[in-house]
């Protein structure tokens, strides 16, 4: 069964009802790490746990003026967002009011003291022992205020946060639709600095010079003998000293001796302790990181276009979207270690990037990008109004704030400004307009990211409605059917060239930056969403089409996790996994054999319909992004497939010897494919492997023979009968049928009774045995079943309505863990057969004839669906010369609260290439 939203258990916090985060260790409180690891001081206390909580304004200004925590009436668990399941309270107002004791302690005496609040949305105030400290205004970005002059060290003193989140059209919203992230929604913690302390410091690597820039600010003007002292942890560098003469900001080139590069195989991180030293003793101090590698664009190798680079090599970019959302915490993770395991799943996939979407993310998440080898392209979230003034300088605002905190992590490669034209489109006479003044301060903040950070690349907008203004990178959005995508990346390739006014608005024109798709998949190609179906068929063909077509540098594919209203996540929204058949396949095949360096393509559809005993000759293209030499290469080629009784045949596999060639994309040869005489389905399994063994790519094509021999068995008449011939049917809640009968479905419990006539010349008595051989499923009552199906509700970007992911016509649930039983009786003139669980309702990529048999329009009909093949051993003393043979599928009310379902497949849909059949031995 396939839940809407299958949520994560809630996590197990071992804390006190006591308010007071610093009454519990910090093993009790929830993500009780260092929020920054890119900028550590040792001195610091963690604040997350239970704070008190209340909507009521006049009772917590009653508890701040008593300076009493026990008048506020709720609790909640910070850093999670009210409104959220971890926070443990409801969305209940639009104000809330935070509470907590705490205690400096006394060894922090002669140091500055800070309250730092990772992110809260939007407008926070904060109160220190009844003083008011000040007011921060905006949702994605830390701020902090100074509590020095109020601390009594040793002492018991109370912090009142309110935080207002009055929904604006002129504030940054990004997706919160997938859960509003209301209030504080990341780590608050108490800081110990020196007098005078480093308020920031940022790392630009130059690997061609083998140095490192380091820019450093202080929160004033340094003493004339202070100096700036780095030290390395690891790296064998000597420490680097020198002068701040008297100033707060200086900038210093310090060599490194072998230096050592970040890369995605070996993301190396220099560490690093930096601190403003006064006499010979330190006034402060920070622990950071950096990694030393280049981000720029350069010639693709022999060829009149360019890629993004990576060290000076060329880097194809195999990115998802990463909504980056949790199901219980919203924007808000509920471990450490769940965002390690998010770049964890895509390095699993075979993913070189993600691109964080319309959220600014948090830095722990992006500390596992770096040390884990994933690239980022981090998006400034966006405003869902008009371009206003206000507007303006709330995203201004983030995104200054977002490159000065997140300026040193390796793993961004790019800014993303803004997305689709979000928020940039003004009313004017009744109609939307992206404005010529708006397209100019959108150039603006390209050249303002430039200024803020010329190490990285940046995008004006990832533009979905062609219309780049100026930036380093030509993005493109498609959501498309399968069968689209060829002329879809074709038409991108042939209007890419430098003075093309191709996806530029306004008279811009490229000028040479490298072409890449920014958004991809099918979820928006099918009308009203593809709702929850197979993803990977139309990605296999999407994928062997961006591979033969190489100046697209790369791809994004929506997306790394569902959401609420989208469905075509590598995973489920709550991180479980989705089954895509592939290795029953090929075996050893897996999602991450589309993403490998070394690739070879079929030059054919997915799903062809040649004539049995023909021989296909079948262009075969090769795709080698990487340099990498991996050593002899062999291209194994081996046809298998099932005849029209379900027997799975195995033929002799041929081999190809591939040259390999750095940066290879071409067509390497034509290979003979014989096509069996025998109908039936059939693949071409393509494995690549070294002269290690070690295999680099797996993919296949498939034959639907339909023009060929019937198959036969010594000794036996075969009678086949189509599912929709059924004569009688009853079921508990309803029947259809899908294209015209290719598939039959009963739901709730019920039966399919067949009458069939025997031939002539087949007598009962000269019978040594009869089966029955069919496909079969349950068949799982989705939303789209229960009531008529239609497009989703809603305004799906905000993620605001009632989401069935089973609702949309399109729909078919993809294979997950979560299994939906039935079972099926078989008989034969009232005389029980056999008995049979039905495991599942699954649908995959192993539904090949399902896709097969979709008509080419932008609706899709239980597309992936397949069931079991199963044989049922007949009674001879059923068979009655003369008489009709009357088959019954009965499901019973016993199973699956009498909801398990049937359905019935035929020769082309399904798995196996065969209608119900009857195989009649003689003896």
């Amino acid at each position: 069964m396939k839940s809407i939203v299958q949520l994560l258990s809630v996590m197990c916090i071992a804390l006190c009802c006591a308010c007071s985060p610093t009454e519990t260790s910090p093993e009790a409180i929830p993500l009780p790490e260092h929020p920054r690891p890119d900028f550590e001081r040792a001195e610091w206390m963690n604040l997350n746990g239970y704070w008190s909580f209340t909507f009521n304004e006049s009772v917590a200004k009653q508890g701040l003026a008593d300076k009493n925590l026990q008048t506020f009436d709720q609790r909640i668990l910070v850093p999670f967002p009210w409104g959220s399941k971890l926070s443990e309270v409801e969305n209940k107002g639009n104000i809330g009011w935070y509470a907590t004791n705490v205690t400096i302690p006394d060894e922090w005496k002669g140091k500055r003291v800070f309250l730092v609040i990772g992110a809260s949305d939007w407008e926070t105030q904060a109160f220190f022992d009844g003083k008011e400290l000040g007011v921060h205004q905006g949702g994605y970005t830390p701020f902090e205020f100074e509590l020095t002059e109020n601390v009594g060290f040793g002492d018991p003193q109370q912090i009142v946060l309110r935080v207002d989140d009055t929904k604006s059209d002129a504030h940054l919203y990004g997706k919160q639709g997938y859960g509003d992230a209301r209030g504080i929604w990341q780590t608050v913690y108490l800081e110990a600095r020196g007098e005078n302390y480093l308020k920031s410091i940022h790392f630009t690597p130059d690997i061609d010079k083998s140095l490192v820039r380091v820019d450093i600010a202080l929160s004033h003007a340094a003493n004339n003998n202070d100096e700036f002292l780095l030290t390395f942890k690891n790296g064998g560098q000597q420490p680097f000293r020198a002068s701040m003469d008297g100033k707060d900001k200086a900038s210093f080139d310090i060599p490194l001796t072998d230096q050592h590069l970040w890369n995605l195989d070996d993301p190396y991180l220099y560490e690093v302790r930096a601190a403003l030293v006064g006499n010979g003793n330190p006034i402060d101090e920070v622990n950071t990181y950096f990694g030393q590698r280049k981000i720029s664009v350069m010639p693709f190798p022999n060829a009149d276009y360019t890629y993004v680079a990576l060290n000076n090599q060329p880097i194809y970019l195999q990115l998802c979207l990463d909504q980056s959302y949790h199901p219980e915490g919203f924007y808000t993770f509920p471990s450490d270690e769940f965002m390690k395991s998010e770049i964890m799943l895509s390095k699993k996939l075979g993913l070189n990037g993600n691109r964080i979407h319309i959220k600014v993310e948090i830095p722990r998440k992006l500390y596992w990008a770096d040390k884990l080898g994933l690239l980022i392209m981090a998006d400034t979230p966006n405003f869902w109004g008009e371009p206003v003034p206000e507007a303006k300088a709330d995203w201004e605002y983030c995104l200054r704030q977002q490159v000065e905190r997140d300026y040193n992590h390796p793993s961004i490669f790019a800014w993303v400004n803004f997305n689709e034209t979000w928020g940039l489109f003004s009313k004017e006479d009744g109609k939307r307009k992206y404005l010529p003044e708006t397209q100019e301060w959108v150039r603006d903040m390209y050249h303002l990211t430039k200024s803020l950070d010329p190490s990285r690349l940046v995008e004006d907008q990832s533009a979905c409605n062609n219309d780049h203004v100026e930036s380093d990178i030509n993005s493109w959005h498609a959501y498309k059917r399968g069968w689209v995508w060829e002329e879809t990346i074709a038409e991108a390739d042939a209007k890419t060239f430098p003075g093309s006014t191709f996806n530029y608005i306004n008279g811009n024109k490229q000028n040479g930056v490298p072409m890449m798709n920014s958004e991809c998949g099918n979820v928006w190609g099918y009308e009203g969403s593809a709702g929850d179906c197979d993803f990977t068929w139309d990605y296999h063909i999407m994928m062997n089409a961006f591979r033969q077509h190489p100046k697209c540098c790369g791809w994004l594919y929506t997306e790394h996790h569902d959401v609420i209203n989208e469905w075509n996540g590598y995973v489920k929204f709550d991180r479980s996994e989705k089954i895509d058949g592939l290795s029953d396949l090929v075996p050893g095949m897996t999602i991450a054999d589309f993403q490998s360096q070394y690739y070879i393509a079929p030059q054919c559809y997915l799903f062809t319909t040649p004539e049995g005993g023909k021989t296909v000759q079948l262009p075969i293209y090769a795709s080698f992004m990487t340099a990498n030499n991996p050593g002899t290469l062999t291209l194994t080629t081996q046809l298998v497939g099932w005849n029209e009784l379900g027997d799975f045949r195995e033929f002799e596999p041929n081999q190809l010897s591939v040259p390999f060639e750095p940066y290879l994309n071409k067509t390497i040869a034509t290979t003979p494919v014989a096509i069996p005489q025998e109908k039936g389905l059939y693949l071409l399994r393509m494995v690549l492997a070294n002269d290690k063994g070690t295999v680099l790519h797996r993919n296949f094509t498939t034959f639907r023979v339909n023009r060929g021999q019937d198959t036969k068995v010594d000794n036996a008449r075969i009678l086949t009968f189509p599912p929709a011939s059924f004569t009688a049917q009853k079921w508990s809640v309803k029947q259809t049928s899908v294209l015209n009968g290719l598939k039959e479905n009963g739901f709730g419990n019920g039966y399919f009774e067949y009458q069939l006539q025997l031939p002539p010349d087949v007598d009962p008595t000269g019978l040594a045995a009869a089966s029955l051989i069919f496909e079969a499923s349950s068949k799982q009552p989705f939303g789209k079943d229960i009531q008529d199906g239609t497009a989703i509700e809603g305004d799906y970007m905000l993620g605001k309505g009632t989401f069935d992911p089973c609702k949309s016509p399109n729909s078919y649930a993809m294979t997950d863990n979560v299994a939906w039983i039935s079972s099926v009786k078989v008989s034969v003139n009232g005389i029980e057969a056999a008995t049979f669980t039905l495991n599942d309702d699954p649908a995959d990529h192993r539904g090949i004839l399902s896709w097969g048999s979709q008509p080419n329009v932008n609706r899709l009909a239980e597309a992936g669906s397949y069931g079991q093949l199963l044989r049922a051993e007949l009674p001879l003393s059923a068979f009655r010369k003369g008489e009709p043979l009357v088959v019954r599928f009965t499901v019973p009310s016993d199973v699956n609260n009498g909801m398990g379902g049937l359905a019935l497949y035929g020769k082309d849909f399904g798995r196996y290439p065969l209608d119900p059949t009857l195989v009649l031995q003689s003896k």
